[in-house]
């Protein structure tokens, strides 16, 4: 699994497209709203976009924060799972950094916020590699291996 952090508009689809150019299905969570799960008729790279925004859609106020991250971790647990199906499957995550800056006011928004880094958390410590993209430059954090 590969794992690709940064700001919000700082090139990390970019970057991902010049690094991954050919035979890969992609799922942006602008386009699907749920999480995608693993199916048939996908490429051999599958790369999930916008890792916080799936966090947010399933935010619920009577779930606590426990079980809110085990959802999460159980759709990529699927995921990692096909990825170790075959030798050629490759999982690539995107996920927007929304830790800086000014707490949010609102419980909610400050749940959404600390769910969504504790999942980059388990997702760093599983993965292969973790690069950083900042104004479309990367620093690679963490590599087992070349792409």
């Amino acid at each position: 699994m590969h794992f690709v952090t940064g700001g919000a508009f700082n090139g990390k689809r970019k970057w991902v497209k010049q690094h991954y150019p050919e035979d890969t299905t992609w799922f942006s969570a602008s386009e699907y709203p749920d999480w995608p799960v693993p199916g048939e008729n996908l490429r051999s790279v599958v790369i999930l976009e916008g890792l916080e925004l799936w966090v947010k859609k399933e935010m619920n106020a009577e779930l606590s924060a426990d079980v809110l991250l085990d959802k999460n971790i159980k759709k990529i647990e699927k995921w990692m799972e096909w990825e170790q199906n075959e030798e050629n499957h490759r999982l690539v995550l995107i996920g927007t950094d929304i830790s800086k800056g000014i707490v949010p006011m609102e419980k909610e928004n400050r749940l959404h916020r600390d769910i969504t880094g504790w999942l980059y958390q388990r997702i760093t410590a599983r993965a292969e590699r973790v690069d950083l993209v900042w104004y479309g430059i990367s620093q690679t954090l963490k590599s087992k291996g070349e792409i």
